[in-house]
């Protein structure tokens, strides 16, 4: 590789993927080096280390906690650091762009999706909730909700046949329960106690309690278990014998609607609310412990049980990432910017604390590194409306749904 005499650069290049190792020794390289060409260095390293490695990889390269995106002395300057010392590049192998695999076309808008093994939920403006499998098949609609369809969950993802809950503006929520051996899909419980519409809801990671709210402002809280040993009552509707659950709990303290609702833990709930405030509760106290005042409202929120760090998007272009335990300066650690619009729907990858995805009102959704806040991964195209929901329940599967009527499916390579 071709290097000139002048203004050079020492660096060490580092790995924890032991198969892509390359010998830990300073080298010389132009300071201009950018990623192209830190590529073509870690391949030829490998190769002359193993002349059997034939194909070469991608990689991506961090340095000084961020992915490099620009000419290596452009990136140690913006952050003062000096060009006499030996600057360590740590290389991972780069995500690969994930792949369009299908659209699933629906009646109205979706705004609520998520996958659980090989089976997507969505919520419709058509008052329907939808289960379809992940090579784009429509199992069933069901249309027992008397408006729009807002927000969807499994019970418990790792088994969906324990059933969904779905929150709709007709101020209720569903709890839909599969007959054991058989397809039948039956409304088990209506939950009742939301004065206006309800806009979201979260199970906990036991799958006990959910979690919902709306635009009453009020968090409630109820069992998940369909036992009569609560307060609920029999009643008929429409040919299915199903509970009429009343909240265990009712939260106050928000001004205006819940947009968004995490579940920390089984004991911690977290909820963004358009007040332009993210609250932190104790779901055993029912009190709050902590909150997060922002500039804006907030339109959605997702919480990493990898890296304890919540990502919220705003009435702005931005996504913001918080650090709610942070003691030193700014709570909000990163901002993101590259939607042209209101990003309405964030969520992280389950199985890398780094990667999330993003949605935008500009029908683009987007694959983020967390290392690399000035642009995303990648855009993936498919979209013509407000990108509303965007899921990655499955770690196989990266999904969203918008307001063209459509869900979009990507498969991840990564995995």
């Amino acid at each position: 590789m071709e290097v000139s005499s002048e203004c050079q650069l020492q660096i060490r290049l580092i790995t924890k993927q032991g198969l892509y190792a390359v010998p830990d020794v300073p080298l010389s390289v132009p300071q201009t080096i950018d990623t192209k060409s830190l590529n073509d260095l870690v391949n030829q390293l490998l190769k002359e280390a193993n002349p059997e490695f034939l194909k070469p990889k991608d990689f991506d390269f961090i340095v000084i906690g961020e992915l490099l995106r620009v000419p290596l002395i452009e990136h140690l300057q913006e952050r003062s650091v000096s060009t006499e010392v030996t600057v360590e590049i740590e290389y991972i192998e780069r995500t690969p762009a994930p792949e369009p695999e299908d659209s699933l076309l629906h009646d109205d808008w979706v705004c609520g999706v998520q996958t659980a093994d090989k089976w997507i939920l969505t919520g419709c403006y058509d008052h329907s909730v939808n289960i379809w499998t992940t090579h784009g098949k429509i199992v069933t609609s069901l249309k027992q909700h008397t408006n729009f369809v807002k927000a969807v969950a499994w019970i418990d993802k790792s088994d969906p046949s324990k059933g969904f809950v779905s929150v709709s503006h007709d101020l209720t929520g569903i709890i839909w329960s599969i007959e054991p051996g058989t397809d039948k899909i039956v409304p088990e419980a209506i939950l009742r106690g939301h004065e206006r519409g309800v806009d979201s809801v979260g199970v906990s990671p036991n799958a006990s309690r959910l979690a919902t709210g709306g635009w009453d402002t009020n968090l409630k809280l109820w069992s998940a278990s369909l036992e009569e040993d609560e307060p609920a009552l029999k009643r008929s509707r429409g040919g299915n014998a199903a509970l009429v659950k009343t909240p265990l709990h009712t939260l106050k303290g928000h001004k205006e609607a819940i947009s968004s609702i995490n579940w920390l833990d089984n004991h911690v709930v977290c909820t963004a609310s358009m007040d332009h405030t993210i609250k932190f509760w104790d779901a055993e106290l029912m009190g709050i412990k902590s909150e997060i005042v922002g500039q804006k409202a907030f339109l959605s929120s997702s919480w990493s049980h990898l890296s304890n760090a919540l990502l919220a998007t705003s009435a702005d272009r931005h996504i913001r990432l918080y650090d709610p335990r942070s003691s030193e300066g700014a709570v909000c650690k990163t901002t993101f910017t590259s939607h042209q619009l209101w990003v309405g729907s964030v969520t992280w990858c389950g199985y890398d604390q780094h990667l999330f995805l993003s949605g935008g009102y500009d029908a683009a959704v987007k694959l983020w590194d967390a290392r690399s806040p000035r642009a995303p991964l990648y855009n993936l195209q498919g979209h013509q409306g407000q990108v509303l929901s965007v899921d990655w329940s499955n770690d196989k599967y990266m999904v969203s749904g918008g307001s063209d009527n459509s869900v979009h499916i990507f498969k991840n390579k990564h995995v």
